[in-house]
């Protein structure tokens, strides 16, 4: 589905406000505009591709764990523990985990970290506003999957009493991504934030989330870019 327009054309219904703006005189909005509270714009291109690939080793070194505890390869390389590798990933925990999620753990990891590179690669350089629902989608799977899979990490070598060289690799990675995509889910929670000062309405928050189009969430998005414009350029008069 393309992105929304900014706003519907005149002669669709709204319930959102009477008597819009003509068309042609409302602000068009540019698709590289930051949003606040940054200097920078979080969904562009640059920054997702980065986040697509640092994610990728991240993938590759779970499938890789994930082939050993479906029994599809006879052992895991650790230069650094050695066998406590094959011990963590054949641990009581790692069972315990399989049992409840029908899955080994590690293969839950290569999906989190394939779903990070395709939630990353996934909408326009201004789908902070358009897509809401996407950033967030993409916001669950990286930073609260990647803490939780760091910190299961290091508690796994405290259970366990054993270390995973590539289970840390993989923990730190998962760290780099919360770091580098935490930004654009905050624009969002921001934006969305805004919308509902200015409406009080739930129908339009809703469908706003999933990326429909309004005056209301137009202005909002136009409010959130404008703010962060005003703020840099009192910022560079300052220091003048």
């Amino acid at each position: 589905m393309p992105d929304p327009q900014p706003y519907p054309p005149p002669d669709s219904r709204s319930d959102l406000r009477s008597n819009p703006q003509p068309h042609a005189q409302r602000e068009q909005p540019s698709l590289q505009a930051p949003p606040q509270p940054w200097d920078y714009n979080p969904s562009k291109w640059s920054q997702r591709i980065i986040i697509a690939i640092v994610a990728l080793p991240a993938a590759v070194i779970a499938t890789y764990m994930g082939l050993y505890q479906w029994r599809l390869i006879g052992g895991v390389w650790d230069p650094v523990f050695g066998e406590q590798t094959i011990r963590v990933l054949d641990s009581d925990v790692s069972h315990r985990m399989a049992r409840w999620f029908l899955v080994p753990d590690a293969v839950l990891g290569a999906l989190a970290y394939l779903g990070d590179m395709i939630f990353a690669l996934a909408g326009s350089t201004r789908r902070w506003q358009y897509r809401p629902w996407l950033v967030m989608i993409f916001g669950l799977d990286v930073i609260p999957l990647g803490i939780v899979s760091a910190v299961l990490v290091v508690l796994q070598g405290a259970v366990v009493g054993q270390w995973c060289f590539l289970c840390l690799v993989t923990a730190v990675i998962s760290l780099i991504l919360v770091w580098l995509a935490y930004d654009e889910v905050w624009s969002t929670l921001i934006y969305l934030r805004r919308l509902w000062q200015r409406t009080h309405s739930w129908r339009i928050m809703w469908w706003t989330f999933w990326g429909y189009p309004s005056i209301e969430a137009h202005e909002a998005g136009q409010q959130v870019a404008r703010e962060r414009g005003t703020q840099r350029e009192n910022h560079v008069a300052k220091n003048r």
